[in-house]
């Protein structure tokens, strides 16, 4: 895969402490910042993918066995 260098500013409290989780997972600020933006990445793809299915079904619509719409009557099965 092509690497592409990115300039990114964080506050120095923050890098401070990015710099420790690097550490403590005995990783690269690099890597950390590479994991979590694929991961943001994939969630998106996978929400629009779902939302993509999504609205597919609610246009094609369900059968309801009514060849018909039904009146409110029918389908509350009210006599009179």
């Amino acid at each position: 895969m092509e690497m592409q260098n990115i300039t990114l500013s964080v506050p120095k409290s923050t890098l401070r402490k990015i710099k420790l989780v690097a550490a403590k997972r005995e990783t690269s600020i690099s890597k950390l910042m590479t994991d979590a933006m694929e991961k943001i990445a994939s969630e998106d793809e996978s929400y629009n993918k779902a939302m993509e299915s999504a609205l597919e079904m609610m246009n094609a619509g369900l059968v309801l066995g009514f060849e018909e719409p039904a009146s409110r009557d029918e389908i509350h099965d009210r006599r009179y």
